[in-house]
């Protein structure tokens, strides 16, 4: 919100010595956040001057320029002006000028040499066109007053007419301010002068004028126009119009000129100048924070109706945009259709408009939730949605109306009537009970019962003493406060949140970590540490991507779609991690990073077949749901288990001297998946598999005791393809949850022999199709508890090996806890093993 300081200072004393930077800080005080300071960024001389005559110049570029002889004030010494006997002691300059609106004797703005336009754009005497020009012409562009540059501002236009040589910064409200606050959504008041003023005096002590306080007889529209309200399908039980008032000024003349002060202000606070007729309602808007609209009566057709748009139903918003209605949307009505989409935008064919002479003025309470799904439904954000949204004063709408009308008759020349009409709504704020001592017992600072009193009163707040404490009823303008505990941080707000204690707090013991967070902790960080890169993708994709990845045979699996997703080409929640982590390769690839190790650990989503998840009962905001509304929105979302996947491509080692380049391959990726079963603390096995997404015949799936936890392999050629990556990539993913879930007790740390180990290696040869994997699993069961590690290093066929079978040699080390182990022992232990693949597999010693 941009708050000019001139207009801040008509509803709060603040003083002429205050500097800007003391209005931000106290307001932050107070709880709003510093973005920036807004000016106009003019600097003088700028002053008011007369056209004293022109020649016309035609140009050979075709441009036809005047030379100006223009009286800018008195002369004097400091000037530097040129001695003219035809204007003695007047400072005449001359000066070249493009535009051709003006006439001789017009008063104009004149920038002389040393002034600063906003650009910023400095002027000086330059030679132009055959002559020296001694300053400028200003257009009210130039000045920044608006974005019309049809020729220079005519002070004669704003119905201004200021002695020559008048300082016209001044005049025309440029060297005010504005002070820019980020006002967080529940705090919809400080959406206007008036909410802003008021915390200022909170702040600081200052005297509040309420630009809203009028004797209540005024405010009354009359009779003749009063709306109607049908609205038969209200959103949660509330009814979209709860107030409508209307107003009618007749004979208005919408070619009179916005005064400048109002234009500066709008200027400031944002807003560009549209005319009178709508600068006053833009002006009300932001001085009280109830939007208010306009329409020519002339182009109304009956009465006004508010009612729910039906299905299919369309209108052209003032923008010039056909939109095609919701029921949910609330519209204004007459008897040709839809003039407006309530609280978010006018209709086009009701707009004031250079032709308006007569205006209904509209001002009303509006549901918020009503407003806020139109506006995102539309995309159609607008300064009364922001403000209808976050909840509008309701004892508002007759002051902005009149306040509305008051100034189209001053400024516009209208006549007030007395036909109109108010929609009432009875406005009951109910009380809320706080408790004596509960504000310093959540606050931990002493207040005194008079400081919390004093701090609620401040605010609005009518406060009624009770047994144990007090009622107290809210101010209309404030639908925040709903309970104890804001009425708690209003008190603390008020008294300056300095006074709140810095005091760490004492932890209760036995708190912290689960076991299952420390696991994943600690498979993240293995994972960091052993050089892989953690990569967080958003959980949604297609359901191709779902079936491709979510299954191992690649067929169609229940998915769980959005209502409402990011990117509706991708509306489903994912059920792999590896869709993303291929998007986030083929992004990296794409910028030149082509070496890339990375992971995630994050949730996937898994519906059960025959489950229907989601609900339309959605309970209300501000309200806690009962334990049976939580139970079955819990058991409305899907099962989610929290996975941990990695991909590898491009080159582990680059090119170098004397060594050729190194890929990425399968054996990374199982070393990636021992890091992660060290730490979580359970042996995982791998075994021959297949996948769809992945390439035959090196594919493995990874086991723990037995059951399925994931799987590692390389991506099938076409899925890389399809993917956008341009070589080799490996991936796996594992049910981290499950894998920490089977570590069972607390992991403790062997201790190490003293007594040297005893190596031995063994070549058994197998049929082909035997995996590697079932053979080192009968070794390693064979060759008893003298066993330390069992290692496959390598796979032979060839010549020497029958045709069908293969090579497998195995490097196994032997160690005892109390002794040094003779070599027969070594050996008799590693004949045991080979017994047992012998009996299962027909292994045999290869010679």
């Amino acid at each position: 919100m941009r708050v000019p300081l001139s207009w801040l200072r008509e509803y709060v004393d603040v003083a002429d010595s205050v500097t800007p930077d003391d209005v931000f800080a106290a307001l932050v005080a107070v709880g709003f956040e510093e973005e920036e300071l807004h000016g106009f960024g003019i600097s003088g001389p700028v002053v008011v001057g007369q056209v004293l005559s022109f020649e016309e110049e035609p140009q050979s570029n075709g441009k036809t320029i005047r030379w100006c002889q223009v009286d800018v004030g008195e002369a004097s010494a400091s000037t530097g002006a040129a001695t003219d006997p035809a204007h003695p002691g007047r400072d005449i300059r001359g000066i070249v000028c493009g535009a051709h609106n003006f006439a001789v004797g017009d008063k104009v703005v004149v920038t002389l040499p040393g002034a600063v336009l906003p650009g910023p754009f400095p002027i000086a005497a330059r030679k132009t066109y055959g002559h020296v020009s001694d300053g400028m012409i200003a257009s009210a562009r130039e000045l920044g007053l608006g974005d019309e540059h049809n020729g220079i501002l005519s002070l004669a236009e704003l119905g201004i007419d200021a002695p020559v040589g008048a300082d016209a910064i001044a005049l025309l409200g440029l060297d005010d301010v504005a002070v820019d606050i980020n006002v967080t959504p529940d705090r919809g008041y400080a959406f206007s002068i008036r909410g802003v003023a008021r915390e200022y005096a909170h702040a600081t002590g200052a005297s509040f004028r309420d630009p809203a306080e009028r004797d209540f007889a005024e405010l009354q529209p009359g009779t003749g126009f009063t709306a109607v309200v049908e609205d038969t399908a209200p959103i949660r039980g509330a009814v979209g119009a709860t107030e409508f008032v209307t107003r009618v000024v007749r004979g208005v003349d919408p070619s009179r000129p916005t005064p400048p002060w109002m234009i500066a202000r709008l200027t400031l606070a944002g807003m560009r100048s549209l005319g009178v007729l709508i600068d006053i309602t833009n002006y009300v808007m932001l001085e009280l924070g109830n939007p208010v609209h306009g329409y020519d009566l002339d182009k109304l057709d009956g009465g006004i109706v508010v009612r729910r748009a039906t299905a299919g139903e369309t209108m052209v918003t003032l923008d010039g945009q056909e939109r095609t209605l919701s029921d949910e949307d609330l519209l204004i009505t007459d008897g040709s259709g839809p003039i407006g989409l309530a609280g978010v935008m006018g209709g086009g064919t009701t707009e004031m408009s250079d032709t308006t002479r007569n205006v209904l003025i509209e001002a009303a309470t509006f549901d918020p939730i009503t407003i806020a799904r139109s506006a995102r439904r539309h995309k159609l954000p607008s300064e009364a949605s922001k403000r209808f949204e976050r909840g509008v004063d309701p004892l508002i709408p007759f002051a902005a109306a009149r306040r509305v009308a008051d100034l189209m008759v001053e400024l516009a020349g209208g006549t007030l009537t007395e036909e109109g009409g108010a929609l009432f709504a009875e406005v009951l704020i109910e009380g809320i009970d706080l408790p004596s001592g509960f504000v310093q017992g959540l606050i931990g600072v002493d207040y005194d019962d008079d400081e919390v009193t004093g701090a609620l009163e401040t605010i609005g707040a009518e406060v009624t003493a009770v047994d144990g404490g007090w009622n107290v009823i809210p101010p209309s303008w404030r639908p925040d406060l709903t309970d104890k505990w804001t009425l708690a941080e209003e008190v603390a707000r008020i008294h300056g949140l300095d006074r709140i204690p810095s005091v760490l707090p004492t932890p209760p013991s036995g708190r912290g970590l689960t076991e299952l967070q420390q696991g994943r902790r600690r498979v993240a960080n293995a994972l960091a540490a052993a050089g892989l890169v953690e990569t967080p993708a958003f959980p949604f994709t297609t359901q191709e991507q779902n079936d491709l990845h979510g299954s191992a045979s690649g067929e169609s699996l229940p998915g769980v779609r959005l209502a409402n997703p990011l990117d509706g080409q991708a509306p489903f929640l994912r059920r792999s991690l590896v869709p993303g982590l291929l998007q986030i390769a083929h992004r990296n690839i794409a910028r030149g990073l082509v070496d890339l190790a990375i992971f995630e650990t994050g949730v996937v989503f898994l519906p059960e077949p025959g489950v229907v998840y989601g609900t339309e009962d959605v309970p209300p905001l501000g309200v806690r749901p009962s334990d049976e509304t939580l139970a079955a929105l819990n058991a409305s979302i899907p099962p989610q288990a929290r996975h941990v996947a990695a991909l590898f491509t491009g080159h582990v080692t680059s090119r170098q001297p004397g060594r050729a380049a190194e890929e990425y391959g399968l054996s990374e990726a199982l070393d990636a998946v021992r890091v992660i079963a060290d730490a979580a603390g359970v042996p995982i096995d791998v075994v021959q598999g297949s996948r769809a997404a992945l390439h035959p015949g090196r594919t493995g799936v990874l086991q723990v005791r037995g059951a399925e936890v994931g799987y590692v392999g390389e991506l099938h050629p076409q899925v890389a393809a399809d993917a956008d990556l341009p070589g080799r990539a490996v991936v796996l993913e594992l049910d981290l949850d499950g894998v920490l879930a089977m570590a069972g007790e607390r992991v403790v740390a062997a201790s190490l022999s003293t007594y040297p180990a005893a190596t031995q290696d063994v070549s058994l040869v197998v049929a082909a199709e035997v995996p590697a994997a079932d053979v080192r699993a009968a070794l390693s069961e064979g060759s008893g508890a003298l066993l330390e590690s069992l290692r496959l290093v390598d796979d032979y066929r060839g010549e020497g090996v029958p045709a069908g079978s293969k090579s497998l040699t195995f490097a196994l080390r032997f160690r005892a806890d109390d002794r040094t182990l003779t070599a027969g022992e070594a050996t008799e232990a590693k004949l045991a093993g080979v017994a047992v693949a012998t009996e299962r597999f027909g292994a045999q010693i290869r010679d």
